[in-house]
Order: C-alpha cells, then sequence, then structure tokens
C-alpha cells in the first residue's frame, strides 16, 4: 500500500514522506503543516490517544483533517452488522459534539466539523 502511495504522491519530491508503523508509538521527528487521517477513526476502540498524538505531530498553525463516521438508520444497521457481527471488526461512531470536545480538548485552537452528506463528518482542526 505504502508502494502504491508514494508512487501517486511522487511528483512532490521530499514535500511528502511515508512512515510505516504504530502511530502512537512509532519516531516521528518533527512537527507537520498537515496531518491527514481518512478511514482511520471508525476503528479506534481510544481516538482521545490518536488525537493526542495528532496535535503533537502537528506545526503551530498546522492543520489535522480527518474523516469520522456517523450513526445514521440507512447505513449503520448495515454496518453494524458486516463490520461487528460477520468481520468480528467493531466500528465506532460520532457526534459533532464529541469532535469538538475530543480535538479542542487536545489544544487545538480551531475546530470544524462539517457534514458533507449523510454519512459523516469531516473535520479541520488547526493548531
Amino acid at each position: 500500500m505504502l508502494d502504491l502511495a508514494e508512487k501517486r504522491l511522487e511528483r512532490y519530491g521530499d514535500n511528502v514522506r511515508f512512515i510505516e508503523g504504530d502511530f502512537l508509538n512509532v519516531e516521528i521527528d518533527g512537527r507537520y503543516d498537515v496531518v491527514v487521517a481518512l478511514g482511520l477513526f471508525d476503528y479506534l476502540p481510544d481516538p482521545e490517544r490518536f488525537a493526542r498524538r495528532m496535535f503533537q505531530l502537528t506545526a503551530d498553525g498546522g492543520t489535522v483533517v480527518g474523516s469520522f463516521p456517523k450513526w445514521t438508520w440507512v447505513k449503520g444497521p448495515v454496518r453494524k452488522v458486516r463490520y461487528e457481527w460477520i468481520n468480528n471488526c467493531p466500528i465506532f461512531n460520532y457526534t459533532e459534539r464529541e469532535l469538538q470536545l475530543m480535538f479542542g480538548a487536545c489544544g487545538f485552537r480551531e475546530v470544524d466539523v462539517q457534514k458533507p452528506g449523510r454519512g459523516g463528518f469531516l473535520l479541520r482542526a488547526v493548531r
């Protein structure tokens, strides 16, 4: 997967760096202007730890961007059966308020939560 990502983003040269490892424990030097987490928070039983780590890795004035699922009566039951019952993979949903509180408590000075569709939220948090 990293090979594919590196190939698609090679035009950015040294401005992009991929690191493979446990996000909470891998050694990462420096802080970054942009930290992205798409399709990650669906599966995290302890999302606050990841949000705090993202804050630590974000440069002053930098931005975190993430996607977060929310419960809906259309997709919620289907996702519950598919992921949790069939594949034994717990999934987690969020509310706008939970996201505001979680990222605000980590120290982000600006937390903007958008609802682009029915299935979830897009978050932009600025350090």
